[in-house]
């Protein structure tokens, strides 16, 4: 059998090759003699009350002390919530109601804002037009009129 023969293009690949690796390693090398490395405490950083990362150690007067007790984690039962302020009466005017279909929305009288409402949440029977108090309830999609009363 012959004998394998490497071409010159082959020749210079493989001298690029090894000349690249060569510099590699001595670029790796001097980034580690330059390296300022240094003690533990040159890298640390810390995070003052403002929420800003300095090098300068907190000091430790400055220091606030929290009652571990008084943190609540969770979302409070809703006994224990207050009431939203939702729950309030709020009047406001009938702007369109399909008796036939059993929904229709109420504009606000102070915010201007639409509401629906369905006919499960009248107490009286409503028409457009008509003047109505009413609460609001969060629905599926929204705020919900419930509770309403023509006044």
């Amino acid at each position: 059998m012959a004998k394998q023969q490497q071409s010159f293009n082959k020749n210079e690949k493989e001298k690029k090759r090894l000349k690249k690796r060569e510099e590699k390693e001595k670029k790796k090398i001097e980034r580690k003699e330059n390296s300022k490395g240094g003690a533990f405490e040159d890298m640390i950083a810390y995070v003052d009350e403002f929420g800003n990362i300095t090098d300068t150690k907190p000091d430790p007067a400055d220091k606030v002390e929290i009652d571990v007790d008084s943190i609540e984690i969770g979302v409070p039962k809703k006994e224990d919530r207050e009431e939203d302020n939702f729950s309030n009466e709020k009047l406001g005017k009938v702007s369109f109601f399909d008796s036939s279909k059993g929904f229709g929305f109420i504009i606000d009288n102070q915010s201007q804002e639409k509401y629906f409402v369905h006919v499960s949440g009248l107490i009286d029977d409503i028409q457009e037009n008509d003047k109505v108090s009413f609460e609001l309830e969060r629905g599926m999609k929204g705020m919900n009129a419930v509770r309403v009363k023509k006044l």
